[in-house]
């Protein structure tokens, strides 16, 4: 599907979620120093704990409010939180008046979400949307690579500009959002937008979607490779600090460049971004024939693949190589991910299973930590085989879940097997 014969929506979504995703990450990667600074690490470790807490029961909000009052409804709700959020960030008085206004921007993002993914669905052919969603992450990831380069001076230093300067962004595309982009609800829901607010019809209705057993399984598999994934800045963010040496990166005669722990985990994340915002619409054009079952099995088992062979080595150039093991299977499986939603859930219940499928990151980045306490207790190859484990139990709750889809509901069943 070329840029040019995208609908208009989608144009001025991924323009605006590329520039407010850059802001976000401006201010994001530096509030646990911020905290930590504020309140002492032991105290800011538990608060930070929170936040994704809240996120599972926005997400889950957010799925249910998209598909009763509308996607575009939705969005401007959560935007007009995040503004907010971001002013009471920017005037704030105290460390814990930034800490509430943090959560209230957590909370704002994952009411948005589930709406802003059933709105591309929505607008999309099932052809065209790994290719999509993989341009929406592409710009999404442009921004982690951005935001922090910039964050690391602007926060430190214009911590009360750059807060304000997110607030009038936010407004901005908010504004935007209201006057250009269109409900994309299907007809038959818009009627229920105009009954009450039901917190007992939103709980009966994620009931009936849990009890969906390929999704719940979907669900279990998720989880269990959000954690792996996740482990880039926790368990290997350690490793790599405690046991890679510092060596020569490059070298000309006598001359040298030198990188080890800290720098050198600086620079296996850097590679990490680099190669999703290069590569995620090349690999996903490459795996565009590939079946949704074969393609998150395969993901799977790379990530778990690169993360376990880091800890055989602490050369840089194989830690790199590792990265671009763990890479590939995060290029094949996100779009990939999102599209086998948008194309599983039923067409009135399409925001609520987005909503639900987030879940898997709030529980995996609420489990993820777990791997640190296992450090005190495993040699670094070992914990990394545990995470291995993980993966691999991961690639086969896909195979098993495929073999529960009804023939008429699988997503995959006009695509080759590779």
């Amino acid at each position: 599907m070329h840029w040019r014969s995208w609908d208009l929506n989608l144009k001025i979504r991924l323009f605006g979620e590329l520039i407010t995703h850059t802001f976000f990450w401006m201010y994001f990667p530096f509030m646990a120093i911020h905290f930590s600074d504020a309140f002492g690490k032991k105290e800011a470790g538990l608060l930070l704990t929170v936040p994704p807490l809240l996120g599972m029961f926005a997400n889950l909000a957010g799925g249910y409010l998209a598909d009763r009052i509308g996607r575009r409804t939705t969005m401007l709700m959560s935007i007009a939180l995040s503004s907010t959020m971001f002013g009471l960030f920017a005037f704030s008085p105290s460390p814990w008046v930034d800490y509430i206004a943090f959560i209230g921007i957590g909370i704002a993002g994952s009411l948005y979400w589930p709406a802003s993914s059933a709105m591309v669905a929505d607008l999309t052919s099932e052809e065209d949307r790994r290719l999509i969603f993989a341009t929406f992450y592409t710009a999404m990831n442009i921004g982690v690579v951005a935001g922090p380069v910039l964050g690391s001076f602007f926060f430190v230093h214009h911590r009360f500009e750059l807060l304000l300067i997110c607030m009038i962004v936010e407004l901005l595309f908010g504004l935007a959002i209201y006057v250009w982009i269109k409900e994309t609800l299907p007809s038959h829901q818009a009627g229920s937008a105009r009954q009450a607010f039901s917190l007992k019809e939103q709980f009966q209705s994620y009931v009936v979607i849990f009890r969906d057993k390929p999704f719940a399984i979907y669900i279990g598999a998720g989880v269990l490779i959000a954690i792996a994934f996740m482990q880039l800045d926790l368990f290997m963010a350690l490793y790599v600090k405690e046991h890679v040496p510092i060596q020569p990166l490059v070298w000309w005669g006598d001359w040298s460049f030198s990188i080890g722990g800290t720098s050198a985990f600086g620079w296996l994340i850097g590679l990490n971004g680099l190669l999703v915002v290069l590569f995620t619409l090349p690999v996903t054009r490459r795996f565009e024939n590939w079946s949704d079952r074969n393609s998150l099995v395969l993901s799977s088992v790379l990530c778990g693949l690169g993360l376990f062979l880091m800890g055989f080595t602490v050369n840089i150039w194989l830690l790199f190589g590792c990265i671009v093991i763990m890479t590939l299977g995060e290029l094949i499986r996100t779009p990939v991910a999102q599209s086998f939603i948008s194309k599983y859930a039923p067409e009135d219940a399409r925001g609520q299973y987005m909503g639900a499928s987030s879940l898997q990151f709030s529980i995996g980045r609420f489990l993820a930590p777990l791997t640190i306490g296992l450090s005190e207790r495993l040699s670094p190859v070992g914990v990394f085989a545990v995470i291995l484990g993980l993966t691999l139990v991961s690639a086969l709750l896909y195979v098993y879940m495929f073999r529960l889809i009804p023939q008429a509901k699988k997503t995959d069943a006009h695509v080759r097997e590779p």
